[in-house]
């Protein structure tokens, strides 16, 4: 069973955010392990406006390619080269090393806790 970190907030799309400012942004678990073998990560530029809700970059595993989604509206002020030269931290540590993007939010998208998204998941909170 996933596991979905308590304390960070989701979007439906699977990304998380801490609600920091500025906030970092990841992919959960969830998406993780629906996807596999992660082996690419493209993100937003460092100075990219992001709109909540909207395509942001793609994750593509050995079995397919997602979009990323941005859970926030604000720019983008910090971006993970790590992950980035290491896709498969998005599978070892999804919400540590693998962290995406951080934004100075503006404004935040429709997110869900960790219990409510743990629940439309079938996932558990760790």
């Amino acid at each position: 069973m996933s596991k979905v970190q308590a304390g960070l907030r989701y979007s439906i799309e699977h990304e998380w955010t801490d609600g920091g400012s500025p906030a970092t942004i990841g992919v959960s678990q969830v998406a993780a392990d629906a996807l596999g073998e992660v082996v690419y990560v493209e993100l937003p530029e460092v100075g990219a406006a992001l709109t909540a809700g909207q395509v942001c970059g793609e994750i593509e595993s050995t079995k397919s390619v997602s979009e990323l989604f941005s859970p926030v509206t604000g720019e983008v002020v910090e971006v993970n080269t790590a992950v980035v030269d290491d896709p498969a931290l998005v599978n070892s540590d999804p919400y540590g090393g693998a962290w995406l993007f951080r934004v100075a939010v503006s404004e935040e998208g429709p997110l869900l806790s960790a219990e409510e998204y743990a629940a439309e998941n079938d996932a558990e909170v760790a």
